[in-house]
């Protein structure tokens, strides 16, 4: 069966016998995506759409329900154009783990001071419940040691008691309803209000074995969920690729322009259908070190707006920092540990974006019809000379943590760190602008100038403007390399506590990056592998779809018969000897900067 991709675009080609379809539809932070995929996992039709985010006060972000419904039917329309109704079997949602808050009649409800309820749902990224997370993390309950030891802010919990706390009239007392955005998706679909097991275990502090613990709500002042024995935040749930009650809605089917009666999945958050999507690929033939290993030797990186580092194991290992181990969360039958990186891909375009050369980058860029980051690709190839391009960087190094620290080492209070030489062109006015809140550390001196507002350099005198675009290619370089060396140091925290890990499993738009990819495989010194479907986390959507319509006896079948290997990128080992030396100053930034903090704060 063949089809022609494009926007909105799927014929079915051929007299062969009609396939059977799936639709996944992916929620990211900026956009809905929505793919028409087949039973060997090919994308046949892509469309996507905007939603709008709002940022009321900083560390705020929100974003609405209604919004992100339109959006999934604009796309899901758009990839079923031409495709003959009968032939679609299953429906699967996937999306970031934001809180959605409706009150008993399932209408949107403000999650905000200026009471729009329009914005009702506080995104995954919102860090207003610092104080409330913090206060969680006092308490050591025993349900924190499934989190790594420490619950992130990005979690549901300091959220809802963010509301109680904040909102209680306008809010917290009319809320009838919270919903992770993807279960939110599926009840909208459905009528079901059933969970995915995937969303309660990962941020809500749900036990697959033992279900909710009463004693964790009443002790972070919650009772009051208790008390409605849950039924706001969920009392019935289901594991991911379940069939939800009977199927897909006449009225979500007249919205989502799709059959009525459709098998509709428990969903999936974002980053753990990526997972699904590639975890599971036959290697066979690639010359792999996994080929013939069991899947606990691989790591799926799911690599966006942030990234996301999954490793799942038979037993449950614990990993300080990282969280987990969660079972049947994303694998049934196995438990899944998840590290993470916050705001990778926003980290990369930040920094970019912020360069007084980005102007210049843009027009070159614009004028070769090529993006940003392909031009910079090749301008790095042009400026390497003899060396590698990774070498470039030989003196530059950078702390990826603008906004804190997910994993391995779980702090909120981090901030990124740029270390520089002492060298005749001077970098810190360059990238000033874009490096609030950082540290700069400049080699030799060992002296350390917060930033202490954008643009404000009065403490740092005697330096230059450089406007080269070289300077803005290497900076570009070494972040790219600084978000390999989280990786790494994840991949090391999950090691030391029993987990064996031996290939990368990339997928996510950072991954479609060729350097991206390549400073992963020689930083870590591993294999990595990528889909032949780059669109990997709409591929675990429709999985979900598949496995809802019986398709599939199961999803490990349905991973392995839709997810396909496109390419191997392997690590250039000769490179070790350098990748290792900038590893330890990489450990030495973090180290500094906490040492700085402890002397800022001391009497």
């Amino acid at each position: 069966m063949s089809g022609i991709r494009g926007e909105g675009n799927a014929m079915p080609g051929g007299d062969q016998e009609p396939g059977r379809y799936y639709v996944g539809v992916d929620v990211g932070t900026g956009s809905v995506r929505a793919a028409l995929v087949d039973q060997r996992g090919i994308l046949l039709a892509f469309a996507d759409q905007p939603i709008n985010k709002w940022e009321p006060q900083f560390n705020h972000h929100e974003q609405s329900s209604e919004d992100i419904w339109a959006a999934c039917c604009v796309v899901t329309k758009k990839v079923v154009q031409g495709i003959d109704s009968n032939q679609i079997r299953g429906l699967g949602f996937d999306a970031t783990c934001s809180l959605v808050v409706l009150d008993e009649q399932f209408r949107p409800i403000p999650v905000n001071h200026e009471g729009d309820s329009h914005r009702n749902i506080i995104m995954w990224l919102d860090h207003r419940a610092v104080s409330q997370v913090h206060r969680i993390n006092q308490t050591q309950h025993s349900v924190l040691q499934y989190v790594g030891g420490v619950m992130s802010v990005e979690m549901q919990a300091p959220k809802l008691l963010w509301l109680k706390e904040n909102l209680r009239e306008t809010c917290w007392d009319k809320a009838g309803h919270f919903f992770d955005l993807p279960d939110f998706l599926s009840w909208k679909a459905t009528g079901v209000t059933a969970r995915s097991l995937c969303s309660l275990v990962c941020k809500w502090t749900y036990s697959a074995e033992k279900g909710w613990d009463d004693s964790f709500w009443k002790m972070i002042g919650l009772e009051d969920l208790v008390a409605d024995n849950y039924r706001k935040i969920g009392n019935q749930v289901l594991p991911p690729g379940a069939s939800l009650g009977n199927g897909l809605t006449p009225e979500a089917a007249q919205d989502l322009g799709l059959p009525a009666g459709i098998a509709v999945a428990a969903s999936l958050i974002d980053a753990h259908a990526g997972g699904l999507g590639v975890i599971g690929t036959d290697v066979r033939g690639h010359g792999l070190a996994c080929e013939g290993q069991p899947v606990t030797s691989r790591l799926a990186v799911i690599c966006g707006t942030s990234s996301c580092h999954m490793g799942i194991s038979k037993d449950p290992i614990f990993v300080p920092g990282v969280w987990g181990p969660y079972f049947s969360a994303m694998v049934p039958g196995f438990w899944l540990n998840e590290g993470g990186q916050s705001v990778t891909g926003k980290l990369i375009d930040h920094m970019v974006q912020g360069h007084v050369a980005f102007p210049e980058l843009q027009a070159k860029a614009t004028a070769r019809c090529q993006s940003v980051y392909a031009y910079l690709n090749s301008h790095l190839d042009l400026i390497k000379k003899a060396q590698p391009v990774g070498f470039l960087t030989v003196d530059l190094h950078v702390w990826p943590d603008f906004h804190g620290n997910r994993s391995p080492l779980a702090d909120l209070t981090l901030k990124g760190m740029l270390l520089l030489p002492l060298c005749p062109v001077e970098w810190l006015e360059v990238v000033s602008p874009c490096l609030c809140n950082f540290y700069i550390y400049i080699r030799h001196e060992e002296l350390c100038f917060p930033s202490p507002s954008p643009g404000r350099w009065e403490g740092v005198t005697g330096l230059k403007l450089s406007q080269d675009l070289d300077d803005l290619a290497i900076l570009y370089l070494a972040t790219v390399q600084a978000i390999a060396f989280g990786t790494r140091f994840i991949i090391e925290a999950m090691e030391a506590a029993g987990h064996s890990i031996s290939t990368l499993f990339l997928c996510g738009g950072l991954s479609k990056n060729p350097l991206f990819v390549q400073m992963h495989a020689d930083i870590t010194g591993m294999p990595v592998v990528l889909s032949q479907e780059v669109e990997s986390v709409l591929v675990g959507a429709a999985i979900l779809g598949a496995c809802a319509s019986g398709d599939f006896t199961s999803v490990q079948e349905a991973m392995a018969r839709m997810s396909k290997v496109g390419k191997v990128v392997f690590p250039r080992l000769e490179d070790k000897r350098y990748y290792d030396k900038k590893y330890q100053v990489f450990l030495k930034l973090v180290e500094h900067q906490k040492e700085y903090a402890a002397i800022m704060k001391g009497d």
